[in-house]
């Protein structure tokens, strides 16, 4: 009846108080958790500190006995691009990103994946970085350098496996300049400049070398014993 009217209607308006508290507690849950899942995208893939450790100098020494001696092959059809490389690992974040972050500090990293804030230990040569464009990512066997022991008879799905691969202590982020600098070199003609690394370096190269199956030419595979000797 009309009478009561006002007093149904302030009667329902305190039932609805609790619901209405609810639905805010809900909506602000439901924001935070949005919010969480945003920072992680950002983020992106779970990553490592390092690079992969790579194997015990005594493995290495019985991989590299193993390894076949053979003079370097021909550059004839080499390219890079028979080697794709950077390839989507997650989301928005390709090899070299994931690297970036693995091998950084603190890194941050935008919603496209790239890297806008950190600290790298470059481990060839002990210098510290804080801009990702003073950072390259090193083919610890290059690409050229595969394809004259083997890799230019592998298929391009083999070839994109050793571009990228996160598995294998393959990849590590440089500083940029000591990267140009080895260029395609094998460890008879470049070694890190940090002496201290060289034996965690050989032992990456013959990881890989003997994963993959590629030859080594005499005075590469002296200049790995040499370095393993180190050890």
């Amino acid at each position: 009846m009309p009478s009561h009217q006002p007093g149904s209607s302030v009667l329902y308006a305190r039932h609805d108080r609790p619901a209405q508290r609810r639905r805010r507690v809900l909506g602000a849950l439901g924001a935070l958790t949005a919010a969480l899942t945003t920072a992680s995208v950002l983020a992106g893939p779970s990553a490592q500190a390092a690079p992969p450790t790579p194997i015990a100098a005594s493995t290495a020494r019985s991989y590299l006995s193993e390894l076949a001696v053979a003079s370097p092959g021909s550059m004839s059809g080499y390219s890079r691009d028979k080697f794709p490389h950077w390839i989507t690992q997650s989301g928005s974040c390709d090899t070299r990103e994931v690297v970036l972050k693995r091998d950084g500090t603190n890194v941050g990293q935008n919603a496209s994946c790239s890297a806008t804030s950190g600290t790298w230990k470059s481990p060839y040569d002990g210098a510290t970085w804080s801009a990702a464009s003073d950072v390259d990512i090193d083919h610890v066997v290059p690409l050229a350098e595969a394809w004259r022991s083997g890799a230019s008879s592998w298929t391009t799905a083999r070839r994109q496996s050793l571009a990228n691969d996160l598995t294998r202590p393959q990849l590590v982020a440089v500083t940029d300049n000591v990267n140009q600098s080895k260029g395609d070199k094998d460890p008879a003609t470049w070694m890190p400049p940090l002496a201290s690394y060289g034996c965690v370096y050989a032992r990456m190269w013959v990881q890989v070398k003997h994963y993959y199956g590629l030859d080594v030419d005499a005075a590469e595979k002296t200049a790995l014993q040499g370095a393993l000797k180190n050890c």
